[in-house]
């Protein structure tokens, strides 16, 4: 049967119900969090015939390599849940904004050892930021603000490397962007 002709579900799940299973799929580089908590995942619907669910994903960065993984884990999550046409589709506008990550997800990622972003990208910029001066990024391990940048680039694409001056412990910390 192709997708063109597939039934209706007769006990179609809703889009809250679907949003709740994905908060269960985690990110593949830091399964503390899920891809919802990341605000990856933007918008769950319907297709207009109602026989297909359409999942949009943005991810942190378009060259993103956990990109496929991400989709893939995504429909496997919901074709274990008994849907069986589902379509992801990669989103590249509006970009991804780390002001997405979930309040709580910035406290997993804190406790997991990632300094979670520190301020917004929304609104006016902050005078820091038009002077591009330095933000001081707290250590996720012992809260210290002496704190120094290693490296623009971290583990990931989307996060950089800092050291505690204090603890003297290396981590990573998530780019505000």
């Amino acid at each position: 049967m192709t997708e063109a002709h597939a039934p209706k579900l007769s006990n179609q799940p809703t889009t809250e119900q679907i949003w709740a299973w994905l908060e269960e799929v985690c990110d593949p580089e830091i399964p503390v969090v899920s891809v919802v908590d990341l605000g990856i995942i933007r918008d769950v619907r319907w297709s207009e015939d109602e026989r297909e669910l359409i999942v949009d994903l943005t991810t942190t960065y378009s060259g993103c390599p956990a990109t496929g993984v991400i989709a893939l884990d995504v429909e496997m999550a919901l074709r274990h849940r008994g849907l069986e046409h589902v379509r992801i589709v990669q989103k590249l506008s509006p970009p991804w904004s780390s002001d997405w990550i979930k309040e709580d997800a910035r406290e997993k990622l804190r406790q997991y050892g990632i300094a979670p972003p520190v301020g917004m990208t929304k609104g006016p910029p902050s005078i820091d930021r038009l002077l591009n001066k330095t933000v001081v990024v707290p250590c996720p391990r012992c809260g210290s603000q002496n704190t120094s940048r290693i490296s623009e680039f971290g583990s990931t694409a989307c996060k950089a490397q800092y050291r505690c001056v204090s603890c003297l412990e290396p981590f990573d910390y998530f780019k505000c962007v």
